[in-house]
């Protein structure tokens, strides 16, 4: 098959066009298997499933490697390949003028990293003073700054420009895929359901000889004593993540002094923090918050001199989720040559929740102190349950001290604890693991190697890679941020480079595709 090939192939008469249990049992499926039961088949050489940002940057790397759009389906529900991410960060309390959490040249974009964030702020401002504070920040951080973070709206809209320039959008197919089989011969079927109404068949089927899986978390996830709570009692209002949509909540402490539990203590806590004391700041809310840490962080902490994190104040300081040499340096070599336990022992030295030093934060919360509409407390939850006689009177919390058992009475509790990590709650992953011959790493997500090709699911001339937070406990650390969905983009275009599909992307493409970038030119 080349890699400008596309066969539509038409089904046969027969069948009903979905899948069946007995075709569900089957490891390996036969061509006759899928037109037996009359689901359509159509011929691309690479897919993509996910359609998020790990999706975008994959195809990105390959358009530039001279793939032509004709040879790539991605496959998925996002309109855009920012669209979940935008959702995630905006209730999470990052809209779109707000900064992330990512450093300048970090440019999903953009393989190239140049010319970075920052640039581009200085460049678009009115005023010399606008135009030299981001270009001093980046020079002088963390030194004199705080790290430099581009907000979420440039983000996007770069986003935007590049999938018009490199025809993503031709590439997209709308649908949820959930099955992924390796066919008898060599290469893949992946089947795709797509939205009602839009085909003559419930299913149709992606015959590939390359596939791609990323579709980031498998959804939220809660503390457990919170997620009893909301079974128990089906209380959704009262106990919320920080990632489900919530925004009813700010406007419900607008009108009455009412008392908040954060539970957390990483970014999104952070970021909830300050959205909660910009409303006191801005709004004149009568908040109280009560921030539970399960371990309080007094200072800088580390197994070592050369591995240490600031710390303070219950917090664990860090610029990034990793270090920074995570992404290129020592970190990145020494875990490429790691295996097994001693690569998962290395994960959790450099691991664990942390957040970066901003100073607004700082400030905001020592204020808080000081006037006493924010107190922290350390300990062990033992359970939730409702307040009162249980009618919207909010939670109680109770909690194991070093004093004893401790009873907080709240309006509302917030989960700022993170996303669900365990693979196998995504239906397409358990699949994987079941029926592909996938295992699990270490850190117990997807096993992959270096190249991010999924270990033991290799099938005649066929591969299948996976990126994305489903690969932490790999060879790369850095996964789940813009830089590292990059990385490991530029390693499965290698490496299917090296397998005939693409080109290499070397000095003189390099030149010749960054030109073609910034005069906003198509691949």
């Amino acid at each position: 098959m080349s890699t400008d090939e596309t066969v539509r192939v038409t089904p046969p008469p027969t069948g009903g066009g979905d899948l069946t249990p007995a075709l569900l049992a089957k490891d390996v499926w036969d061509d006759s298997d899928l037109a037996a039961v009359g689901i359509p088949v159509i011929d691309i050489p690479f897919v993509t499933v996910g359609a998020g940002i790990g999706s975008f940057v994959t195809v990105d790397y390959l358009r530039i490697a001279g793939v032509p759009a004709s040879s790539i389906k991605v496959l998925g529900n996002n309109e855009t390949p920012w669209s979940t991410y935008e959702y995630l960060t905006r209730n999470s309390q990052i809209p779109r003028n707000e900064r992330l959490r990512s450093d300048s040249a970090s440019c999903p974009d953009c393989i190239w990293g140049f010319p970075s964030y920052a640039i581009r702020e200085a460049w678009s401002a009115k005023g010399l003073r606008a135009k030299l504070a981001p270009l001093w920040n980046v020079l002088t951080e963390p030194i004199l700054s705080d790290y430099w973070t581009p907000r979420a709206g440039q983000v996007f809209e770069s986003l935007e420009k590049e999938a018009a320039r490199i025809g993503y959008y031709e590439c997209l197919e709308k649908g949820l895929v959930r099955v992924v089989r390796r066919r008898n011969g060599g290469g893949y079927f992946t089947i795709l359901t797509p939205p009602a109404g839009t085909s003559p068949t419930k299913r149709v089927a992606y015959r590939s000889r390359f596939v791609h899986v990323a579709v980031g978390y498998p959804g939220l996830k809660f503390l457990q004593d919170l997620q009893d709570y909301r079974d128990t009692y089906q209380d959704y209002a009262s106990v919320v993540n920080a990632y489900e949509p919530h925004e009813g909540l700010y406007a419900e402490l607008l009108r009455r002094p009412t008392t908040v539990v954060i539970r957390g203590s990483g970014i999104v806590a952070s970021r909830i923090l300050q959205r909660l004391i910009d409303d006191r700041d801005r709004h004149g809310s009568q908040t109280t918050i009560v921030h539970v840490f399960r371990t309080y962080v007094t200072g800088s902490h580390g197994p070592s001199i050369f591995m240490r994190r600031r710390g303070g104040d219950g917090w664990a300081y860090q610029g990034f989720n990793y270090p920074k040499s995570v992404w290129g340096g020592q970190l990145k070599s020494r875990m490429r040559r790691l295996e097994g336990e001693d690569r998962a022992a290395l994960y959790k030295t450099i691991g664990g929740t942390n957040t970066p030093v901003r100073s607004l934060w700082q400030e905001q919360q020592s204020r808080g102190r000081k006037e006493g509409w924010y107190r922290t407390v350390t300990g062990t939850v033992q359970s939730v349950v409702p307040a009162g006689d249980g009618t919207g009177g909010g939670t109680v919390t109770r909690i194991m001290t070093d004093q004893g058992v401790l009873e907080l009475q709240a309006g509302y509790v917030i989960d700022c604890t993170g996303l669900e990590a365990d693979i196998g709650e995504h239906r397409l992953f358990a699949d994987l693991l079941e029926h592909t011959g996938a295992g699990r790493n270490p850190l117990g997500r997807l096993d992959v190697e270096r190249t991010f090709e999924v270990r033991g699911t290799a099938n005649g001339d066929g591969r299948l890679y996976a990126s994305g937070t489903a690969t932490l406990g790999g060879y790369f650390p850095g996964v789940d941020t813009f830089l590292g969905l990059q990385i490991a983009a530029q390693e499965i275009a290698d490496d299917l480079a090296r397998q005939g599909f693409g080109k290499r992307i070397g000095p003189v493409r390099s030149v010749v595709q960054w030109l073609r970038w910034a005069r906003g030119k198509a691949v």
